[in-house]
């Protein structure tokens, strides 16, 4: 979309179900007491009520015993195996001044897009730790990396991983569909926060300021045939439980839309960048993280939780039989970090987990866990046009995967 477009939303799309959905919560966690989040969690399965109460203060007290069902429903749908991926940034050109980011048009880095040769190489220093499963990431910068360029980079990945994920800039069906032919098979999305005056003020120019134009990008994505979507807020915006409740409502909306499409969620908390000096996150504990971790779980039982290196070691170890379910690992947030080394300066922002996916890997070993290199698909490895093979045929035969 132009910057000078209008967008309209879709009709059938979340923008029309959110306000809705923020007065359930706000009913819901208002009359909250402890009394109804135990009810809550004597029940099979949750409804949208029962999530905003295990949001609430009052499911604060309650926290270990929705941790144990957190634990429980994690072992019973997902066993010890645990997927490992990295994230790959394509190029920092952006257009944008999100004032919580380090990639923001203002902030000075040294920009660059990768060439596909440069492509190529990251690709190769990620292949040989063992990795089959990339995210490929860029700024927003329509004219220099919009569509026809992260196509490409994806094409380029997909001769070596057997499943590319894009995190991008909000893209039309038409535009999401050429680059899920070029090979990617998923997208990530994070609304930054569901509360649109909050989103403005964080968004003042760019691309980027149309709240509804991202909101109803993982519906164009799944529309285009993407094989899953994967959902998050960024924490230490806005209101945390909020912005957790409306992503679950937003997933859960998508899954009935779309029955086949594989959900997620990734937990991101903000980290130190170079942002706009005036900004100040509002801090999530350790505590509160949990809280969002295991109600998330208890909700939405079946989707894939990812929890990446802007946590601890210590975290990412801990929260592991609480619903992670994925985990990025050697991680480089700077263009070309994996073939050469990006300046500290010149990344998108810190990460907390250092540890290398080898190290990343006899880790969870450790801890009684099996680290899984590849797509669910094809465990091992597997032959790419296999993979490929097979997800169209699932695909043709409207099973999901």
């Amino acid at each position: 979309m132009c910057n000078d477009d209008v967008y309209s939303p879709l009709a059938d799309g979340f923008v029309p179900a959110r306000a809705a959905c923020a007065r359930l919560f706000a009913e819901s966690v208002s009359a909250a007491g402890p009394g109804d989040v135990r009810r809550a969690l004597d029940k099979d399965t949750l409804n949208e009520k029962d999530f905003a109460l295990l949001l609430s203060p009052a499911a604060s007290d309650e926290l270990e015993t929705t941790a144990r069902r957190a634990r429980d429903e994690t072992m019973r749908r997902f066993g010890r195996a645990r997927q490992l991926f990295a994230p790959l940034y394509l190029a920092n050109y952006c257009t944008n001044r999100c004032v919580y980011c380090g990639f923001h048009a203002g902030s000075g880095l040294k920009r660059r897009a990768l060439t596909p040769e440069e492509i190529e190489a990251e690709a190769e220093a990620l292949h040989v730790t063992g990795l089959r499963r990339v995210l490929a990431l860029t700024g927003d910068a329509p004219r220099r990396t919009g569509a026809d360029y992260i196509a490409a980079a994806v094409a380029v990945l997909a001769r070596r991983f057997s499943s590319v994920g894009i995190e991008v800039p909000s893209q039309s069906v038409e535009d999401y569909a050429r680059i899920a032919r070029a090979g990617a098979d998923g997208m990530t999305m994070f609304q930054e926060t569901y509360d649109p005056e909050l989103y403005a003020r964080l968004h003042p120019t760019g691309p980027k300021r149309d709240f509804a134009y991202r909101l109803d990008a993982p519906q164009r994505a799944a529309s285009s045939g993407m094989r899953s979507v994967n959902l998050g807020a960024l924490l230490g915006l806005g209101d945390w439980r909020s912005d957790i409740f409306m992503t679950g409502m937003h997933a859960q909306f998508l899954q009935r839309k779309f029955p086949g499409l594989e959900i997620g969620f990734s937990l991101p908390r903000i980290r130190p960048a170079e942002a706009d000096s005036a900004f100040r996150p509002s801090p999530v504990s350790d505590r509160d993280f949990v809280q969002a971790l295991v109600a998330l779980r208890c909700f939405m039982p079946h989707a894939c939780i990812t929890l990446s290196t802007r946590e601890s070691a210590f975290m990412r170890d801990k929260l592991l039989p609480l619903g992670v379910t994925r985990l990025s690992a050697g991680v480089c947030t700077g263009v070309g970090g994996y073939a050469r080394p990006t300046p500290k300066n010149n990344v998108q922002f810190a990460i907390s987990d250092g540890r290398s996916v080898a190290e990343m890997a006899a880790d969870l070993e450790k801890l009684g866990y099996r680290p899984v290199f590849s797509d669910w698909l094809l465990p091992g490895g597997g032959d790419l046009p296999l993979a490929g093979a097979l997800r169209n045929a699932l695909s043709a035969t409207g099973t999901g995967a």
